[in-house]
């Protein structure tokens, strides 16, 4: 199970063997990335508070960044609450407001469209529950244009993280997508005067019921009780195809702008059938709002099926104004996928590990003291042709430097002999073989630790 500081809730420590799963899921998420072109970058961790706090839902969640014996109008470390821009800093809650300052300073050396990926440490100061920390790892993806970035940009980003995703040992995914144009342009044919508290409100259907977000649209939004009821009967519509646009004709409810989101959120499902796996699958759900403000376009959650309760484990959209320097607009679309969240209950709840909670293929035995020279030596050969090694730490019996092996899961015990004829025992089966280690090598499959799962975590299931 995930281990907590007791004097730190919400900021998970991962066994061995459970750190060796992650690092495997970051690997394979690294790969597919880099495989589609998109370059790593790392911000740092700490921004000026005045832009963390533009996103004022997250005013009550950021930490603030000071040393501990500085002063109140103490500047002269820049971290203070009143540094030299008095503004203060504070730990980034998420990647995307660190790109955008990023984007900004490097404009001039980046080329564009800019396709980026950051795997990195984000904080957020909320409540700790199962799936919610408040030190997580994310990984974002996203491509950012100059002035203007093609729609193919929405398609594109969709589909890389859904191949990213079907190669994880997780549960099945669904990848729910929707349109912010079409919500908009919906409210707005409904006679809304307030959009975003209808957006806000639709939003909030996962967490209350029907009859409360009817009230909100109505007090909010100021729509009237019927048409009310027909944004609620919008959220409600859900296909595994295009299906989702006559169904939203049938509402009655017409305005340009619902017009174009229809026709792109049309275009982006078609385009993620050719993507959809049995790993996979994708569902046009209109009642996926994203609640942030600067969604312009299509929008993105996916949940794990069987783990709903734990919500969306990977969000984004299209943000038409990500940043502006006064002479540019630098729009873009992306996903970010919380691998906290998506492993942290997983690996909680036993469902995954890895077969072993060291990287060491091999441990060479020690016959006696005075070998650990050239017994360092054979390690080395194996450690110059990729096979990570060590060397038992005394020279016990054999049975018992076996048995050493096997408590710390190395597959192979290496035999060195005087004369050179040494052998290597794979202490799984028993079989034991000549070996030089200038040649010998495992099987691919030994060289790391793999994930192991039980036979029902990709299936549907609940903890």
């Amino acid at each position: 199970m995930v281990r907590r500081a007791a004097y730190a809730s919400g900021f998970p420590e991962y066994l061995p063997s459970q750190r060796a799963v992650e690092l495997s899921v970051l690997d394979s998420l690294r790969r597919t990335f880099e495989l589609h072109g998109f370059a790593s970058i790392e911000t740092s961790s700490v921004e000026s508070l005045d832009r963390l706090l533009q996103k004022g839902e997250t005013d009550k969640e950021v930490y603030l960044l000071r040393r501990l014996q500085a002063d109140a109008d103490d500047d002269h470390s820049g971290l203070s609450h009143s540094g030299p821009d008095h503004s203060g800093m504070g730990l980034h809650f998420d990647l995307t407001v660190p790109l955008a300052r990023y984007v900004i300073a490097n404009a001039g050396q980046l080329e564009f469209p800019f396709r980026r990926y950051q795997i990195q440490k984000c904080w957020r100061g909320e409540r700790p529950q199962e799936g919610r920390y408040r030190e997580f790892t994310q990984a974002d993806i996203d491509i950012i244009g100059r002035d203007e970035l093609s729609f193919d940009a929405d398609i594109e980003i969709a589909a890389v993280m859904a191949e990213a995703l079907s190669t994880l040992p997780v549960p099945p995914l669904r990848l729910q997508v929707n349109n912010r144009r079409l919500m908009e342009g919906f409210f707005l044919g409904a006679g809304a005067h307030d959009v975003g508290a209808a957006m806000r409100a639709v939003d909030k259907l996962d967490k209350v019921e029907p009859d409360q977000v009817r009230q909100s649209l109505v007090k909010d939004a100021g729509l009237e009780p019927e048409a009310a009821d027909r944004c609620l009967q919008l959220a409600s519509i859900a296909t595994p195809d295009v299906s989702f646009a006559p169904a939203v004709r049938a509402l009655g409810i017409e305005h340009p702008l619902l017009d174009r989101g229809l026709a792109e959120l049309t275009a982006v499902v078609e385009a993620a059938a050719d993507v959809a796996t049995d790993r996979v699958s994708v569902v046009a759900d209109l009642r996926i709002a994203r609640g942030l403000d600067y969604y312009t376009g299509t929008v993105f959650e996916i949940r794990m099926q069987g783990w709903e309760h734990v919500g969306s484990i990977c969000s984004g959209g299209r943000y038409d104004a990500l940043a502006t320097d006064g002479r540019s607009t630098y729009p873009g679309v992306g996903i970010s996928l919380g691998v906290s969240r998506l492993l942290g209950p997983l690996i909680g709840a036993g469902l995954l590990d890895a077969s072993r909670s060291v990287p060491s293929v091999v441990l060479v035995a020690l016959p006696d003291a005075d070998a650990r020279r050239s017994c360092r030596d054979i390690a080395q050969q194996l450690r110059r042709r990729g096979i990570a090694t060590e060397v038992a730490p005394e020279p016990t019996k054999y049975g018992r430097q076996i048995r050493y092996a096997q408590r710390r899961g190395i597959p192979y015990v290496w035999f060195p002999k005087p004369d050179g004829s040494d052998e290597v025992r794979d202490i799984r089966s028993g079989a034991q073989v000549p070996a030089d280690p200038a040649a010998w090598s495992p099987p691919a499959a030994d060289l790391r630790p793999s994930v192991v799962t039980p036979s029902n975590v990709t299936e549907e299931s609940s903890p």
